[in-house]
Formats: structure tokens, C-alpha cells, sequence
């Protein structure tokens, strides 16, 4: 736990808040900026003996709960809140993984004609795309989760570089489970996969992969198609993006426009 950044975060966020932002008097107030101590401590109910130490660096790893606590008394908006536990070393609170796309997000897939793009959530679930997605990767409807397609419908995931996108699937995978360790549906994907022989081999090597930028080969009804993937972080959602693109003045970017 990186103790000293845990503690200036603390410190920062608490110089940030007013009396008046948490609902707290003004009298007797000295000049110092932002909140006392006693004040922040008072707020997330704990010692401000223990709350000065976390500060000065000097605590212990806090728990889950004292950090939930300190997000509400430091009214730390959600990428804050996250960025507190990643400080703590601390597994954010289990939740429910986000399958609803912010509308600026589905916008940008429109205007992205040149581009395929998907957006999947954190259990690999196509939640959004365009239409040139589409036509690169078949029918999502029918089955939008990019992780069965690779393990249990391989006639689906026709392309090069499917051994490493096996990896990167179960690595966020994993990662997700950890997160979400009580939502039935990724409970029920997890035990889909597993009748995969290939995916539980991987899931027992424990593999610590990022999707960063690949290029592969699509096997395409109309041909081979070359595309260079790159992938976007939605932190606050824990989606991503995915982009699909060609080389300008390709043959595979001619076959993109005569895709839609």
C-alpha cells in the first residue's frame, strides 16, 4: 500500500472541503483551509487518532468499510472514491457490473462511420456497437458476449490472434469476478465457461494481460480483413471501447466502406 500517496490524497481532498459543503457550522473556525481533522473524522465515525495516522502515513491498511466511510465524509465523486481503494490496495466494494451505455457513449459509435466499435462491459458483454461492427463481426444479437463467442462458439470468432484474446478475456475475467463476487450473471457465464477445456486451462494460469493495441486478421465472408484494434478505458462504468480500423488506402479500408 503506497502509504505516502494514500495520506497526500487525504490531505488534498480534505483541504478541498468547506464547513458548509458537509453541512457543518462555521463558528469557532481558525484559518486554516478546508476541513479540521476532527471534522472529517467526526463525520466517517472513527478516532481522529486513527484518522491523523492514515494521514501522516502512519496507519494501518484501512478496511473497506473505513474507506467506504471516508468516501462519504470526503464526498469523493465516483472515480475518486475508486482511486481511494486502489490507494488502500483494497478490492472496491462488490457491485452489480454496469450493462447500460451513458448516451455521449452511443453517440460516439455514430459518429464513428469509418470505424467499428463496440462497447462491452465488464463481464465481456457487447452492450453497444455501430453498424460497421456489425458487419465485420456477424449477428450480435444473437450472441453479444465476446468471451462465449472465443470459448464455445468458435465458428463466431474467426480471426488471428485468438490464443491471445484468450488470455486478455480471462484475465479481465478474473479481475471481474473479484470485483463482482455476487452477480448471478456473471456467476452464470463463469460456469458456461467452464465446460470450455481450453478456458479453464487459462483461468488456472492465472494470466495478467491488457487489451492495449493488436492487429489481426478477420476471417470475413467476403475475404480476409486486416484490422488494428484499440481499446478504450470507461473507467467509471468499467467498460471498454473497442475501436476497429484499416490503413487508409487499403484494400481491406475499401472493403470497410463497402461494408455499410
Amino acid at each position: 500500500m503506497p502509504r505516502e500517496e494514500l495520506a497526500r490524497f487525504l490531505r488534498d481532498r480534505r483541504g478541498g472541503l468547506r464547513p458548509a459543503d458537509v453541512g457543518l457550522p462555521r463558528t469557532g473556525r481558525s484559518r486554516t483551509p478546508g476541513l479540521r481533522r476532527e471534522e472529517v473524522a467526526g463525520l466517517a465515525a472513527m478516532s481522529v487518532d486513527y484518522y491523523a495516522r492514515l494521514e501522516q502515513a502512519r496507519g494501518p491498511r484501512p478496511s473497506p468499510r473505513i474507506l467506504d466511510a471516508l468516501a462519504t465524509a470526503l464526498r469523493l465523486r465516483e472515480a475518486e472514491r475508486r482511486h481511494l481503494f486502489r490507494l488502500a490496495d483494497t478490492v472496491f466494494p462488490a457491485q452489480t457490473p454496469v450493462s447500460t451505455v451513458r448516451p455521449h457513449v452511443a453517440d460516439m459509435l455514430r459518429r464513428l462511420p469509418e470505424t467499428g466499435a463496440v462497447v462491452t462491459d465488464a463481464t465481456y458483454e457487447i452492450i453497444a456497437w455501430n453498424p460497421l461492427a456489425e458487419a465485420l463481426l456477424g449477428d450480435l444479437k444473437t450472441e453479444p458476449n465476446l468471451a462465449r463467442r472465443r470459448f464455445l462458439h468458435p465458428d463466431l470468432h474467426r480471426s488471428t490472434g485468438a490464443e491471445e484474446f484468450g488470455e486478455i478475456a480471462v484475465a479481465r475475467l478474473r479481475s471481474s469476478a473479484a470485483r463482482y463476487p455476487d452477480d448471478p450473471r456473471l456467476r452464470d457465464l463463469l460456469a458456461d465457461l467452464n465446460a470450455s477445456t481450453e478456458f479453464r486451462h487459462i483461468w488456472a494460469t492465472n494470466p495478467v494481460r491488457t487489451p492495449g493495441h493488436r492487429t489481426k486478421t478477420l476471417e470475413h465472408a467476403r475475404g480476409p480483413i486486416k484490422v488494428d484494434c484499440d481499446v478504450l478505458h470507461l473507467p467509471d462504468d468499467d467498460q471498454q471501447v473497442v475501436l476497429m480500423t484499416a490503413d487508409p488506402g487499403s484494400v481491406t479500408a475499401k472493403l470497410f466502406a463497402s461494408l455499410v
